[in-house]
């Protein structure tokens, strides 16, 4: 469906929005108070993260809360997957504020009301999934009401994996659906007077993700809302290309101003997900520089559309007299290079370049992925030229390779799409990523989903080649594609089952 027909549903638009092309200006939002700190508005952008303890131990749960505050996390969520947890919030809570920590604290609630509700009693925000937390009945009602009376703030969180069946069979598995079911809570909260609401609209497919994201802005202003936006790209993975992919999809809509509250997801200790975030939140703050688009009816922020038909994206060491180099040196790189893009007529393939001096690997990766996704996830630019002296020149195209892969150009090595794992993971899931890896890293091209559980793991991961995900305590479900080919395997012998799978599909190399 086109973005024009999809927003022609709400009732106020008589024609999309105009994006800010030309600077950086952060989208207007209401301010929001989640327990001592508060987002949107002039506020600055905060960071946070995720438990991945048993919300039921209480000891564990309170000490990685004081990690990740300690790391510069004003706001912690914990997963409230039963009535169990959601009354343990009576012990954490306390247990932390006696420690001294005023953190906010978030219950991340996906199906039962009544969860919601205890958990409230608690919390400083709760979080829904739309997608598996159904209105009838009043139920949301009810737990606006709670929220009201004690000054508990609601994220209405869509996921791109967990969408409803309705919804799915209408408007597909799209952003456009990922914006029609959170609108429809939207205007629930709006009708009954509450105003104390964070939107997200999360997905491990960057470009999914940055586009249900803007539709969402225009959706909102087409109605009037001003909610504040939490942002994130799920089951990023791990080590530098979870970091680069969380940047690419997050660092898209920053440069745009979108975006009060972010949180990196890796498949790592969660206190490692905060300086990432910060670095990101720092990159972008205070952009200066006016860059005048000549045409900006070429662009198609929502939809993606190639501007050349180049099949295969590059990195600085394939150009040729073809391609014609960019080069941004303003300190608004992404707005310069979108609009010298869209202002030249000459149709040539385009590479961006923009040199860094920075001396660490992990600061350069995350500050390039950050400023070049926009231009790649919408159709742009055609390739990456990152100059980076300090760095050796393989160090620097892998980097490149894996912006490129991270904004769903040019699949070069395999991608592991693996959730950060919370307490609704029942096996240790860094420890088997890592295995996963040792065995298939060598597999070019290939997608293989690492998930903690079946909340979102089955839809998060559907473009994956074959899946690996947590079925039960010590047993594991393995995929292909969406199909489901074996359940409950033990999981000491899911590895080799998986890696039996993938050579009876086909696609299984040996190491060279």
């Amino acid at each position: 469906m086109k973005v024009a027909d999809f927003l022609a549903n709400f009732a106020f638009v008589t024609t999309p929005p105009k994006m800010n092309l030309t600077e950086y200006v952060r989208r207007p939002s209401r301010r929001v108070r989640i327990g001592n700190t508060v987002i949107g508005g002039s506020e600055p952008i905060a960071v946070q993260s995720m438990t991945n303890t048993p919300t039921a131990d209480t000891a564990a749960s309170v000490a990685q809360i004081e990690r990740i505050a300690d790391a510069g996390a004003p706001i912690v969520r914990l997963t409230a997957q039963g009535l169990r947890e959601a009354e343990n919030f009576a012990e954490i809570v306390p247990r932390l504020r006696a420690d001294g920590y005023g953190t906010a604290i978030v219950a991340d609630v996906h199906f039962v009301p009544e969860i919601a509700s205890v958990a409230a009693d608690h919390v400083d925000k709760v979080r829904i999934n739309p997608g598996n937390f159904r209105t009838a009945n009043g139920e949301l009602e009810a737990l606006i009401e709670k929220c009201r009376r004690r000054g508990v703030a609601l994220r209405i969180g869509v996921n791109h994996g967990s969408l409803a069946r309705e919804v799915v069979q209408k408007w597909g598995d799209s952003p456009q659906g990922m914006v029609v079911s959170a609108m429809e809570f939207l205007r629930v909260c709006r009708r009954e007077g509450f105003d104390d609401v964070v939107v997200s609209m999360k997905s491990s497919n960057t470009r999914v993700m940055v586009h249900a994201y803007r539709l969402l802005a225009e959706a909102m202003d087409a109605e009037g809302m001003d909610y504040p936006i939490h942002l994130g790209v799920t089951e990023a993975g791990n080590g530098l290309e979870g970091r680069i992919k969380s940047a690419v999809g997050i660092g898209a809509l920053l440069a745009d101003g979108i975006g009060d509250t972010i949180r990196v997801s890796l498949t790592e200790a969660p206190e490692n997900e905060v300086p990432v975030a910060e670095l990101l939140v720092r990159h972008f703050a205070g952009r200066t520089g006016r860059f005048e688009v000549k045409h900006p009816e070429r662009y198609s922020p929502t939809e993606f559309r190639r501007r050349t038909d180049v099949q295969t994206a590059i990195t600085h060491d394939e150009v040729t007299p073809r391609f014609a180099v960019i080069e941004a040196l303003s300190q608004n790189p992404t707005a310069e290079w979108r609009a010298a893009i869209l202002s030249t007529d000459d149709p040539s393939p385009v590479v961006i370049r923009r040199r860094y001096d920075d001396t660490d690997l992990e600061a350069l990766a995350v500050k390039a992925a950050a400023d070049m996704g926009l231009p790649l996830l919408d159709g742009l630019a055609d390739g990456v030229w990152i100059d980076a002296p300090q760095f050796p020149a393989d160090k620097i195209r892998e980097i490149e390779l894996s912006i490129l892969q991270a904004a769903r150009l040019r699949m070069s090595h395999t991608e592991y799409i693996a959730c950060p794992s919370c307490g609704r993971t029942l096996y240790d899931i860094e420890a088997t990523l890592e295995r996963i890896k040792s065995r298939t890293s060598h597999l070019k091209g290939l997608k293989i989903g690492i998930m903690g559980c079946i909340v979102n793991g089955p839809g998060e991961m559907a473009d994956a080649d074959y899946g690996y995900v947590g079925a039960a305590a010590g047993k594991i479900t393995l995929y292909k594609g969406r199909e489901v080919i074996e359940r409950n395997i033990p999981q000491e012998q899911a590895l080799d089952r998986l890696i039996e799978l993938i050579k009876a599909g086909g696609d299984w190399q040996e190491p060279e």
